[in-house]
C-alpha cells in the first residue's frame, strides 16, 4: 500500500503521527514544539552531498539530543580515498534551531575549529565551510551553490510500532545543480555546474533506541544534459503505508514499492566490497552495484554505538517509469549504505 500524505499538521496534541505515508512536496507541517517525547530522543539533521562522479563532498549538521555532530567528508572515487572529520558537542537539545521545512531557513554551526553554514533562500542554497586542521594539518574551505531544485521531492512520514510517539519525517531533494569549490591546504577542486549535482537529506523525528537502515542515492547527469537519480531506503519503522523509494527523471518522481539490497556474505558477515544486487518487488527496478570504496565509521561509547558502511560505487541497471517507459543506465555513480545504530 502506498498512502499519499494530505495537507495538515504532522503530529496531534499528544505528539503522535497524524498520518503515515509519502508525498512529493512537504504536505505535513513539522514543529518541534509539538513533540511529546523526551528531548533526549529527538533527532534533527540536514545532510548535503555534492558530487560530479569523480569527487564528492558531504556536510552534516545534526542534533541527536544528547550530542551534536558536525562532519565533513571528502570522497575521491578516482584514487580511491576518503576522509571524514567531525566535531561533537554535548546536549544541544534543539539549540541549532533547525528549520521546520526544507523549503527555506538556515542552519549554522560555529566553533573555533569549524564554521559551517547552510543558507536557503526559497530554493537557492549555499553551503559555506571553514574547517581548521580538517585532516590534522590543513584547513578545508568550501563554498558551493545549489540551484534548480527539482519539481518533486521524496517526502515520507514513518511511524514506529514500538512507540506511538516515535516517528521519522524525512525529505530527500535529488539532482540540484551544484557549482563551487572545496579547497584543502591551498589545493582547490572546482565543481562544474554542467556536471555536478547535489542532494539534501532533511530529517526530523523521534527514534527508537536500536534500528537498522539501508539507504541508496544516486544523482547523475547524462551526456544529453538530462538528469536521473533515485532515493531508495528501508529497514526501520513501520513502512506498511508507504516506502521512500523513488526514481527521478529531470526532477520528476516515479514512485516505487519495496526494494531489497542483496549484500554479499562472507563467513556470515556482510561483504560490502563485492557486487550487490538491488531490486524492487514489482520488477520495475533492477541494478548491479559495483563498489569502489567503503566509507566506514564506527563508534562505541557506553550506551551509544553506530556502525556505518556508506559504500560508493557504480550502478548498472534499468527502471520502468510510471508511464511504462524503460530506461537503461550504466556506470552511474552514487552510494548505498547499511547503518546500525543504538542511540
Amino acid at each position: 500500500m502506498q498512502n499519499r500524505l494530505t495537507k495538515g499538521r504532522l503530529l496531534d496534541d499528544e505528539g503522535r503521527l497524524l498520518q503515515a505515508g509519502y508525498s512529493t512536496v512537504m504536505s505535513r507541517r513539522y514543529d518541534r514544539k509539538n513533540i511529546a517525547a523526551s528531548k533526549w530522543r529527538i533527532k534533527e539533521w540536514d545532510y548535503y552531498i555534492i558530487s560530479d562522479g569523480r569527487k564528492s563532498i558531504a556536510f552534516t549538521i545534526s542534533d541527536i539530543g544528547y550530542l551534536g555532530l558536525m562532519s565533513v567528508s571528502v570522497i575521491d572515487l578516482e584514487e580511491p580515498a576518503c576522509r571524514t572529520s567531525s566535531k561533537i558537542t554535548l546536549f544541544p537539545f534543539g539549540k541549532y534551531d533547525f528549520p521546520k521545512t526544507y523549503e527555506d531557513g538556515d542552519v549554522k554551526f560555529k566553533s573555533k575549529a569549524l564554521k559551517l553554514y547552510f543558507r536557503n533562500d526559497k530554493g537557492e542554497r549555499e553551503i559555506e565551510c571553514e574547517y581548521k586542521k580538517w585532516d590534522g594539518q590543513n584547513t578545508l574551505k568550501a563554498k558551493i551553490k545549489l540551484t534548480r531544485p527539482p519539481r518533486d521531492a521524496m517526502v515520507i512520514a514513518t511511524p514506529f510500532k514500538e512507540d506511538e510517539r516515535a516517528f521519522y519525517y524525512n525529505a530527500k531533494l535529488n539532482c540540484m545543480t551544484a557549482q563551487g569549490y572545496y579547497e584543502i591546504g591551498g589545493q582547490r577542486y572546482e565543481f562544474d555546474p554542467q556536471v555536478a549535482l547535489g542532494t539534501l537529506d532533511w530529517g526530523r523525528g523521534v527514534w527508537t533506541y536500536k534500528n537498522v537502515w539501508y539507504w541508496g542515492s544516486m544523482q547523475w547527469r547524462l551526456k544529453n544534459g538530462h538528469t536521473i537519480g533515485f532515493n531508495l531506503g528501508y529497514g526501520f519503522g513501520d513502512t506498511s503505508q508507504a516506502s521512500e523509494n523513488m526514481f527521478f527523471t529531470d526532477g520528476i518522481a516515479h514512485k516505487l514499492g519495496k526494494v531489497t539490497f542483496d549484500i554479499p556474505q562472507r563467513d556470515g558477515k556482510d561483504d560490502f566490497m563485492k557486487e550487490w544486487a538491488i531490486r524492487d518487488d514489482e520488477d520495475r527496478l533492477f541494478m548491479r552495484f559495483k563498489p569502489i570504496i567503503d566509507r566506514c565509521d564506527r563508534v562505541n561509547a557506553l550506551l551509544v554505538s553506530t556502525n556505518q558502511h556508506q559504500v560508493f560505487g557504480e550502478f548498472d541497471g534499468y527502471v520502468r517509469l510510471d508511464d511504462g517507459t524503460l530506461i537503461e543506465f550504466s556506470a552511474c555513480r552514487g552510494f548505498a549504505e547499511k547503518v546500525v545504530n543504538k542511540w
